[in-house]
C-alpha cells in the first residue's frame, strides 16, 4: 500500500510540474482537477453503456407494468419474470451503478493522499501545496479557524460551495421535473405503493445537496475531486439523456 501511495503521489506531483507554467501556485490543484477529468473520461464508456441500458429499461416499462399486474399476487414469480425479460432484452439492471462504483477507489486515494503526513516513510510534500490561501490538506474547519468564512482560505470554500449549490440546483430541477412527470407511484408486486417510496420520492431531488456536507468535511484536495466529478456527472447526464422525455427515467427506475 505504501509503494502504491508513493506512486500515486509521484503521479500527482508530475502532473503539477507539467501544469506549473500555466497555473503557478495552483498547479497541484489543477493537477487534481485534471486527474479527476481523466478518471471520468476513462469511465465515460461505462456511463454511455449505462445510459443505453436505462433507455432500454424505459422502453420495457409497459411490459414490466403488465407483468406486475399479471403476477400481482406472486412476488417470486414477478421477480423471475422481470429477470427473464431483462435477460431476453439483454438489459442489466445494475449497469447504471458501475460508473459510480469505479470512482470510489480514486476518491479514497485522493482522500488518503492528502490526509497522510507521511508517504512511503517520507514527509508528504503535497501537503505544502495550496489553492489560493487554502492548503490542499486542510478542511473547512481549518479555514474557519484561520480567518473565518470570508478569510483567504474561507473564500476558496465559498467558491466551491457556490459551484456545488449551482450543480445541485440544476440536478434538483431536473429530478423534480422527472418525478412530477411520473404517471403513478412505483408499485410493488401486489400493486400497492412500495414501502418508503413516498419518502424516497420527496428525498431524491435533494440528494445532490448532500455534496455540500462532503466538501465541508474532507481535505480540500478530495473536495476538489468531488466538486469536479459532481459537475462532470451533471453535464454528462444532461448530454446522455437529452433525448429522453422528462419523467421517463424516473418511471423506469
Amino acid at each position: 500500500m505504501s509503494i502504491f501511495m508513493s506512486g500515486f503521489a509521484s503521479l500527482v506531483g508530475h502532473l503539477a510540474d507539467l501544469l506549473q507554467p500555466l497555473f503557478q501556485g495552483g498547479a497541484t490543484a489543477a493537477a487534481i482537477i485534471l486527474f479527476t477529468a481523466c478518471v471520468r473520461l476513462a469511465v465515460h464508456p461505462l456511463s454511455r453503456a449505462a445510459a443505453r441500458g436505462q433507455k432500454a429499461r424505459t422502453k420495457l416499462s409497459p411490459q414490466i407494468a403488465a407483468l406486475r399486474k399479471k403476477h400481482s399476487k406472486n412476488p417470486e414469480r414477478l421477480q423471475k419474470a422481470i429477470m427473464e425479460l431483462h435477460k431476453k432484452e439483454q438489459v442489466s439492471p445494475l449497469a447504471g451503478c458501475l460508473p459510480s462504483l469505479l470512482q470510489i477507489p480514486a476518491f479514497f486515494l485522493m482522500y488518503h493522499l492528502f490526509s497522510s503526513r507521511e508517504i512511503g516513510g517520507k514527509p508528504n510534500e503535497l501537503l505544502g501545496h495550496s489553492l489560493g490561501a487554502a492548503p490542499l490538506g486542510d478542511r473547512w474547519k481549518d479555514a474557519l479557524a484561520d480567518g473565518g468564512v470570508f478569510g483567504g482560505a474561507g473564500l476558496v470554500y465559498v467558491a466551491l460551495f457556490v459551484i456545488v449549490v449551482a450543480v445541485a440546483t440544476f440536478n434538483y430541477r431536473r429530478t423534480k421535473s422527472q418525478m412530477a412527470a411520473m404517471p403513478m407511484p412505483a408499485a410493488g408486486a401486489d400493486g400497492q405503493q412500495m414501502p418508503g417510496m413516498g419518502a424516497m420520492t420527496k428525498l431524491m431531488p435533494l440528494l445532490s445537496f448532500a455534496t455540500l456536507l462532503t466538501v465541508g468535511v474532507v481535505p480540500l484536495a478530495a473536495a476538489l475531486y468531488v466538486v469536479t466529478s459532481t459537475t462532470w456527472t451533471a453535464v454528462e447526464r444532461a448530454f446522455l439523456y437529452r433525448d429522453v422525455p422528462a419523467g421517463a427515467l424516473a418511471t423506469a427506475a
